[in-house]
């Protein structure tokens, strides 16, 4: 084995952590791919001369790669921040494969992943690295640029914001999908009732229609609101199925093969207290479904 090969097999040994970082740090797995591509491409440039530890080395590496992404992002987004959904991870709705299993660790849910759309990059760098992966601020410092104290107090920041925002979604899957059966039943039949029983008094509807269609681009808060809005798009409920969305109770919806929406739900306490919806036909290209179909 020459000493390319023996880099290659240690790299794929470390895609799948890599993949993870990177998902949370850019709440897309196109994008996160890519940053883990440019990782390997980095690593059989310059090799491992001075490297004693390749795995922290690559996280560090895939988190500058991250952070100038980030970065870009934020400068060029046309689209309100606040009605950005981040993309989705859907499984079938009775289990999660060993690969996604990895992606999902941590209980990633979308709701999650919209709190670190909002952190600047630099406090969602320390947050992940730091929370998530239990890298030392001594490495995180140098790739944002700070000493150690000011990335501790970076990742503080983002985490009391997470702490604070994030809801945390009821652990037991199967009184999730219950809910969730209840509230697309109750949207079915136009059961304002009904679906006041499993909402939240104060749920967040989230949709995301991205640049080809902004006009589906909102953000409702309320149960009433929240209730008008899905009786407007009752119709849509007969052509949903269930799947798992970030790990947790959600519907895929699609006509003739073609998705036309992701919905992820956040379950607390037996109530609907967030709805995440990616109708963005751009990025739900990106969206792996072809699992459903198994």
């Amino acid at each position: 084995m020459n000493e390319r090969e023996w880099l290659a097999e240690r790299f794929e040994e470390n895609r799948p952590h890599l993949r993870a970082v990177a998902y949370r740090m850019l709440g897309s797995l196109s994008e996160a791919d890519d940053a883990v591509q440019e990782a390997w491409l980095r690593l059989s440039r310059s090799g491992t001369d001075g490297v004693e530890n390749l795995g922290g080395w690559l996280t560090t590496i895939v988190g500058r790669v991250c952070l100038d992404l980030l970065r870009s992002r934020k400068s060029r987004r046309e689209e309100p921040l606040d009605a950005h959904v981040p993309e989705p991870i859907v499984s079938r709705a009775d289990g999660i494969d060993p690969e996604q299993e990895v992606l999902l660790a941590d209980s990633v849910g979308l709701a999650l992943l919209v709190v670190l759309e909002t952190l600047a990059p630099a406090e969602r760098l320390a947050f992940v690295l730091h929370d998530m992966f239990a890298v030392p601020f001594d490495e995180i410092a140098p790739i944002v640029e700070r000493t150690p104290a000011a990335a501790r107090q970076l990742a503080s920041r983002a985490r009391r914001r997470v702490q604070g925002t994030a809801p945390v979604p009821d652990s037991d899957l199967t009184r999730q999908r219950q809910v969730v059966d209840a509230f697309l039943a109750a949207s079915r039949d136009g059961d304002f009732e009904g679906l006041l029983a499993v909402l939240d008094p104060d749920v967040v509807l989230r949709a995301d229609g991205g640049p080809v269609a902004p006009g589906l681009s909102k953000v409702i808060h309320g149960a009433r609101a929240v209730i008008e809005q899905a009786l407007m798009f009752s119709r849509f409920a007969h052509f949903s199925r269930p799947a798992l969305v970030n790990g947790a109770a959600g519907v895929v919806t699609a006509q003739d093969g073609k998705p036309f929406s992701v919905l992820g739900f956040t379950v607390t306490h037996g109530k609907i207290v967030e709805i995440n919806i990616l109708a963005d036909p751009a990025r739900l290209c990106q969206v792996d479904l072809t699992i459903l179909d198994d």
